[in-house]
């Protein structure tokens, strides 16, 4: 579905992503974890078009990434960005239908806008409200929604959990977990090593731009580095 290849990125002078490849097969959900700062939404934000890798390659189902956000989205990949970034004065509804901006199949986006109400009844009940007044949790409901309505091959969530209350993070990971069900191809850059790690079929870590450890979710989970880094285990 997606593969990197060498990527390098820079900021100026300052490299933020050093050499980083990786694949996310087709139906499979990946994670990147690390900690802030470790250049996981540098990453998320190249593989959606914002920003251009100096040097590498990213393909989508074998054709290169296109060079603009828009055309990524037209290649079937999906950002739900951090911070979610909805617009604000916009209604609940009205965001929805923007997430679908490059579709014309009004019938379909009815049919999806629909289903999305099904997944987030939340989302029904407050669909004349502005996103900006909804509470942290909902505003990442809709955030997930309106990333869905573009009917992606591959969703790209970055930091989902962000500020969020526990008792909501854990509904935006049994969300994630739904959707990993019903064959979604998810990659996911999450702080939360745990949360994170706990529902991949396969994870990355990323220190400092470079990916240091990779192995399946079960893997990372039980290795000591990881748990000393990222779980708050204490060498023994």
């Amino acid at each position: 579905m997606l593969k990197v290849n060498d990527i390098n990125v820079f900021y100026g002078r300052i490299q933020a992503l050093r050499d980083v490849s990786f694949e996310v097969p087709d139906n499979k959900t990946v994670s990147l974890v690390g900690a802030n700062g470790a250049g996981k939404s540098t990453l998320m934000m190249t593989l959606a078009g914002v920003l251009k890798s100096k040097t590498g390659s990213i393909e989508i189902n074998g054709e290169a990434l296109a060079k603009d956000a828009n055309h990524v989205l037209g290649q079937g990949m999906a950002l739900v960005p951090e911070r979610r970034r909805l617009y604000a004065n916009l209604t609940v509804y009205e965001n929805l239908l923007m997430g679908a901006h490059l579709r014309k199949d009004k019938d379909g986006i009815r049919s999806d806008i629909k289903k999305m109400e099904e997944m987030f009844p939340i989302l029904g009940e407050r669909k004349k409200q502005y996103a900006g007044t909804l509470s942290g949790g909902e505003q990442q409901m809709l955030a997930i929604a309106r990333g869905l309505m573009g009917r992606p091959k591959i969703l790209l969530m970055d930091e989902p959990s962000l500020g969020l209350a526990p008792i909501v993070i854990q509904q935006v990971f049994d969300i994630i977990g739904e959707l990993k069900k019903q064959g979604m191809t998810i990659l996911l850059a999450e702080q939360n090593a745990f949360k994170a790690l706990e529902i991949s079929d396969y994870a990355f870590v990323l220190e400092t731009g470079k990916i240091t450890l990779q192995g399946t979710g079960k893997e990372l989970l039980q290795d000591e580095r990881v748990q000393q880094a990222y779980l708050g285990v204490k060498a023994k």
